[in-house]
């Protein structure tokens, strides 16, 4: 993740579960579905092209990272720094990364509320600011 960074390529580099051949754990089709909808909810918006927006593998340069004022808190953070750096006009790369989904008995914490709070913060973060 960091090799775009290092490179001089990138700015902010978002890992996706979804590109590349890494092998990943096939866990819940709905959730699936609805990563797919925000992350394209969020492309239309930013006008970019991610694959994989509420991915929680992140790497960003710092003077960029410290310049962004982060108001979310729990999964409203994925919607709000895409549409920030977006905002920025960010060099962004994305690269695959082996992904192990967990069960909600391994621990898995988001559910349809989540959901909500992220198409929120998708129309709060490109319209409304």
């Amino acid at each position: 993740m960091l090799t775009p960074i290092v490179n001089g390529k990138a700015d902010v580099v978002y890992g996706s579960r979804f590109m590349g051949g890494s092998p990943h754990r096939v866990v819940y089709y709905w959730h699936y579905k609805g990563n797919q909808f925000l992350t394209s909810l969020s492309n239309m918006f930013t006008n970019i092209n991610l694959t994989d927006m509420e991915t929680c593998y992140k790497a960003f340069k710092k003077e960029i990272i410290q310049s962004i004022d982060i108001e979310e808190e729990r999964f409203g953070f994925e919607p709000e720094i895409t549409a920030k750096i977006a905002k920025k006009k960010c060099s962004i790369y994305e690269v695959g990364i082996s992904y192990y989904g967990r069960t909600y008995e391994e621990g898995k914490k988001i559910g349809w509320k989540d959901g909500i709070r992220a198409i929120c913060c998708i129309l709060k973060y490109n319209i409304f600011r």
